[in-house]
């Protein structure tokens, strides 16, 4: 064989062996292809296995990337979305197996059963898994920590049982665990993980909480028998051991070598300054005693009492209730109808009756004399604003139309003054004579959600996020759920947004709440609630828990839409905002039904007020027997904020 041959075979060989590897090439399924199907197969699996509602899949398309709850990603899937859809029954193992490239799943508020599918830790990429208001149960299993590149975890309200794996550790992403309402046991490891969101709640767990967790605040570990920081301190904790001594005599430590010999008695001049700053101080006490009894004397005697005209509110302050209370007394004349606040009554009625603990720290003529402002005219009565001195400053509601006994009137206020919850108002004190009811309250300086919502929608506000919207709901839901503990013949009977009152930090607390069986309808308001107030309702002094449910339905659209109930009208005369709602179909929710201040949400912000749009149509509902509880309202909103997006998630 020459030269030229044995040059020529071996590139003969090499084309050869590249024509073959190029025809099996081409003989294959593109991989793409193959595994999309695998996908759809998998999501038909599910499907098939769960039942509920049927997810309006169109299953003639081919590519599942169409159908509702499914995200795709380079031609995979990559989200599945099916929160709240009735789903039910237990995920057959072999359905994730094929799901590998999934990031994000959500089934929460559904009713599945069993334990967690073994092959969920196929899906290597999963991020975020939210399985929250199921009926999950068993140990949750090992191979759950082998998904490292899990960032949120929600596993609450379910049955699992067993105790709190040290394994979470290997979840080294983990920002987000929450574990409450199980049956968990058992104490918790020390997780040295890099967490945002911490809660294991409502289990049975005991033992001290480890250090890494401390930093968590108590709301993470209620219901539990767990102790230490921040609880209470744990039994074996309490004795500090003494300090060992040498001969008997205690010597406290010295701050220096050269300061150990200090002399123990105070020299002549410290003690002169002493006497000498003694005798100057009483000297300035006595002299501001002096002038502040010059005063009280003047005041007592009318020379240097100032009648005040109310002040000038705006617009939405002034509105119907504006602030649901009424805070007051400067202005005596304008709230007693007298020419003289010393005129409100006789001696004997000239007295505040105070509930529970509440600090007495000003009387009546403290109330009377000070500076007042109009809040707003309510349904039950004209709200004030009363400034007492630089630092107590109260609102004080002058209740109308009470036709009721004085001794009706005590008993039923009574039974007001004693609710004690975060989520409502406190009333604290209530003054009664025969011609005047009034009422003292907590002022709350950020005023009525009603404000805040529709107030200055012009340029230069400052958007109100759906962390905060949601907050609100949450705490109204609360107060109106511990209201209706009290009893089923307890219940509010004029819940709106002007009644809803907001703390410096946004926080909601309900107000007005037992005034409705004090107050006799008036004729000048013969639409309490209007907007708000339930189909079946029509008398004012019969309300129901039911009731309550529909009102606060309104009051979540309202939050969503931005639109005030009774300017809600649409297209046509006499539609309010729930029937105006229901007629927008769901894929329209985010064009037409959210207000314009939210439509930069993240996707899964969005899926919590599609949610929270559903529960306002279920609280709405025309047939009382069909809206939820407020027990079951408070549930839902709990479980949709703890599932929302944390904005320290990295982006993926």
């Amino acid at each position: 064989m020459n030269h030229r041959t044995m040059r020529l075979f071996p590139y003969s060989s090499m084309a050869i062996l590249s024509l073959f590897l190029t025809t099996l090439l081409l003989s294959l399924p593109l991989p793409s292809t193959q595994d999309l199907n695998a996908d759809r197969a998998a999501l038909l699996s599910l499907r098939s296995a769960v039942g509920g509602r049927t997810f309006r899949w169109d299953i003639r398309k081919t590519s599942p990337c169409n159908w509702a709850g499914v995200k795709c990603d380079n031609n995979r899937v990559t989200a599945l979305r099916l929160p709240g859809v009735s789903l039910s029954g237990t995920i057959p193992n072999g359905v994730f197996g094929n799901l590998t490239r999934l990031r994000t799943l959500s089934l929460r508020l559904n009713a599945l059963t069993g334990s967690l599918p073994l092959d969920l830790t196929t899906s290597s990429d999963l991020r975020h898994l939210y399985l929250q208001g199921n009926r999950f149960s068993g140990q949750i299993p090992e191979s759950l920590f082998s998904l490292t590149n899990l960032v949120r975890l929600n596993l609450a309200e379910n049955s699992f049982t067993g105790g709190v794996s040290s394994s979470f550790n290997n979840l080294t992403r983990l920002k987000t665990l929450f574990l409450q309402d199980n049956n968990l046991s058992g104490s918790i490891p020390d997780l040295d993980l890099p967490l945002v969101q911490f809660n294991v709640s409502n289990n049975s767990l005991n033992g001290s909480i480890p250090k890494h967790l401390q930093r968590f605040e108590s709301g993470s570990f209620l219901q539990t028998s767990l102790c230490g920081k921040p609880l209470k301190i744990c039994p074996d904790e309490e004795t500090v051991p003494s300090q060992p001594t040498s001969g008997g005599n205690r010597t406290p430590p010295s701050v220096g070598g050269s300061n150990e010999k200090r002399k123990n008695k105070l020299s002549g001049g410290a003690i002169a300054g002493i006497v000498i700053g003694s005798v100057v101080g009483l000297a300035l006490i006595v002299l501001i005693l002096m002038v502040l009894c010059r005063k009280r004397s003047r005041a007592v005697d009318g020379s240097t009492i100032k009648q005040q005209e109310p002040a000038v509110v705006p617009r939405e302050a002034a509105a119907e209730n504006g602030n649901g209370y009424s805070v007051t007394a400067a202005a005596a004349a304008a709230m007693t109808g007298n020419s003289k606040a010393g005129e409100v009554a006789g001696p004997a009625a000239k007295k505040l009756v105070f509930f529970g603990n509440a600090t007495k720290v000003f009387d009546l003529e403290d109330l009377l004399r000070a500076s007042a402002e109009v809040l707003g005219k309510g349904t039950f009565g004209t709200a004030y604003k009363a400034v007492l001195d630089a630092v107590t400053v109260v609102a004080v509601k002058r209740l109308k139309d009470v036709v009721m006994q004085d001794k009706d009137f005590r008993e039923k206020i009574e039974l007001v003054g004693a609710m004690d919850h975060e989520n409502l108002v406190p009333l604290r004190a209530y003054y009664l004579s025969r011609d005047e009811k009034l009422l003292v309250y907590d002022f709350m300086h950020m005023g009525s959600l009603s404000a805040l919502l529709h107030g200055n929608r012009g340029a230069g506000r400052t958007p109100l996020t759906w962390d905060v919207r949601s907050r609100i709901a949450l705490g109204a839901a609360r107060g109106l759920d511990y209201l209706h503990s009290q009893g089923t013949s307890t219940s509010h009977g004029n819940v709106k947004s002007s009644n809803i009152l907001l703390t410096k930090s946004h926080d909601a607390k309900v107000s007005d709440f037992g005034l409705s069986q004090l107050v006799a309808a008036s004729t000048t308001t013969p639409n309490r609630g209007t907007g708000y107030r339930a189909p079946e309702v029509t008398d004012p002094k019969r309300v129901s828990q039911k009731g309550d449910v529909y009102s606060f339905g309104v009051v979540l659209l309202e939050l969503i839409t931005g639109k005030a109930p009774s300017n809600s009208v649409m297209n046509e005369e006499g539609v309010d905002l729930p029937r105006w709602v229901k007629s927008v179909v769901r894929d329209e929710w985010r064009r037409e039904v959210f207000d314009s201040e939210l439509l930069s949400l993240e996707r899964e912000e969005e899926e919590m007020m599609e949610e929270m749009v559903q529960l306002g149509i279920e609280c709405t509902s025309q047939h009382p027997d069909q809206r939820p509880e407020m027990t079951e309202v408070v549930r839902k909103i709990e479980s949709l904020r703890r599932s929302g997006p944390d904005q320290v998630d990295e982006a993926y």
